[in-house]
């Protein structure tokens, strides 16, 4: 058991570094994103067990498309193992899957298995687990704008009455609390397209550790640091 410390609300993760912890094992690239796998279970768990409300997590960006057709095909059939194979474990933990991003223009057997995960698990009353999938952070601010765009356009909304609010309500985070925290194992240093509006304010915690290993232990380590940080949310 992970001892109990003032938790974020919201945790946003990249999961980084599974095609580098393959090839430093001499493993095909599919074997780091099956240990993934692994990662997520863990770090569902342990977020549960802290009292984090939401942890959203970047599973496939559109950017992913430009990789190798057989790793992008894995991915795919790994989205299917995923909802099935997880399922009984997210209902246990009372965790209710989200999936965000255009993740209906997957392939059919990856769309319905996420359409059934996440009807399967929209009673649960936990942790929610957002599934960032075929993901894109400026493709998501400019969904918002054309929607909004639209409304002015039609006569539903006057200019002046766009603000930061409205804005959010657009994004596929709508109802959500912006991140508190953001990790990125892998020992990358960027944001690579995720969460770019939510993130303005968000603590950034980047990890030498390759996400198939990144465990609960590491995942209570960054919560800890988190938890000695003092946010001024641009304030003095």
């Amino acid at each position: 058991m992970i001892a109990q410390i003032a938790p974020p609300r919201h945790v946003a993760i990249i999961m980084d570094g599974n095609r580098r912890w393959a090839r430093e094992r001499g493993l095909p690239a599919v074997e780091g994103h099956r240990r993934g796998i692994i990662a997520l279970r863990e770090v569902t768990r342990a977020a549960s067990e802290l009292g984090v409300e939401v942890v959203t997590v970047y599973g496939f960006s559109t950017e992913n498309w430009r990789r190798d057709a057989k790793e992008i095909a894995f991915l795919f059939d790994l989205c299917v193992f995923f909802a099935k194979t997880e399922l009984g474990e997210l209902n246990r933990n009372n965790v209710r899957v989200r999936v965000i991003g255009d993740w209906e223009a997957l392939p059919a057997g990856s769309r319905n298995a996420l359409a059934d995960l996440q009807r399967k698990t929209a009673a649960n009353t936990g942790l929610v687990l957002n599934l960032a999938v075929n993901y894109s952070s400026r493709s998501e601010l400019e969904r918002a704008v054309r929607s909004i765009a639209r409304d002015v356009a039609e006569g539903r909304l006057e200019p002046d009455a766009i603000d930061d609010a409205l804005i959010a309500q657009r994004l596929y985070t709508a109802g959500v609390p912006d991140p508190d925290l953001l990790i990125r194992p892998g020992g990358e240093q960027r944001l690579s397209n995720f969460l770019l509006y939510q993130a303005a304010y968000t603590e950034l915690i980047m990890s030498e550790t390759y996400w198939p290993d990144f465990s609960r232990e590491h995942f209570a380590r960054a919560i800890e640091e988190y938890a000695q940080r003092q946010r001024r949310f641009g304030g003095s």
